[in-house]
């Protein structure tokens, strides 16, 4: 495992996965001072949660590019309780525009998870239920947990990246981040490196 500095951030809500940005909306910037380090993948705009940041280009590498198949897992609030049809759905994988997605995990949640509340509330209608999924991916098209969760009839209202591999938000709060400390980033580098 090569000497490298490895961050685990959890992104607040309308934060930019960038260090810059010309219309002045809040970045990486405005939470993370370490030099040299960037994002191994992206969340967008809207969506939190758990940001690896490295200066090691292969790990990077490992981390995002589809073909290695490391698994991202997210937390979903979406609108109505999706039925066994829509979760299996998610499950074998779901035709977008971009093609079919991989099978994905799916666990519907029967409890909400534990999260601090988002500082913008998500939107609520009263006469629409609505629920908490994990979903694991081992792919990261743009939007995909989004137009999955909308193509199988359930759009998503909350997005929440909770782990990367064996990486995870525990301990985190939003705009908080920690080195990741030899045990930790060793675990990370297996699981890049399994196969």
């Amino acid at each position: 495992m090569p000497e490298s500095a490895i961050l685990r951030f959890w992104k607040p809500f309308n934060v930019l996965t960038q260090f810059t940005d010309p219309e002045g909306r809040a970045t990486l910037a405005d939470y993370i001072s370490v030099k040299g380090v960037y994002a191994a993948g992206r969340l967008d705009y809207d969506s939190e949660g758990l940001l690896i940041l490295t200066d090691n280009a292969r790990l990077k590498t490992r981390l995002t590019d589809p073909v290695f198949a490391h698994p991202r897992t997210y937390l979903v609030q979406v609108e109505r309780i999706p039925d066994v049809t829509a979760l299996q759905r998610l499950r074998d994988g779901v035709e977008l525009n971009d093609g079919l997605t991989r099978p994905t995990q799916v666990e519907l949640l029967l409890q909400p998870p534990e999260l601090p509340e988002r500082p913008v509330p998500v939107r609520v209608r009263k006469t629409v239920p609505d629920c908490w999924l994990r979903l694991t991916l081992t792919e990261g098209r743009n939007r995909q947990v989004r137009r999955m969760t909308a193509a199988v009839g359930h759009p998503t209202l909350r997005l929440v990246r909770w782990a990367v591999g064996p990486i995870t938000l525990a301990g985190l709060e939003p705009g908080s981040w920690s080195q990741l400390n030899t045990h930790e980033a060793e675990t990370l580098w297996k699981s890049a490196f399994k196969r």
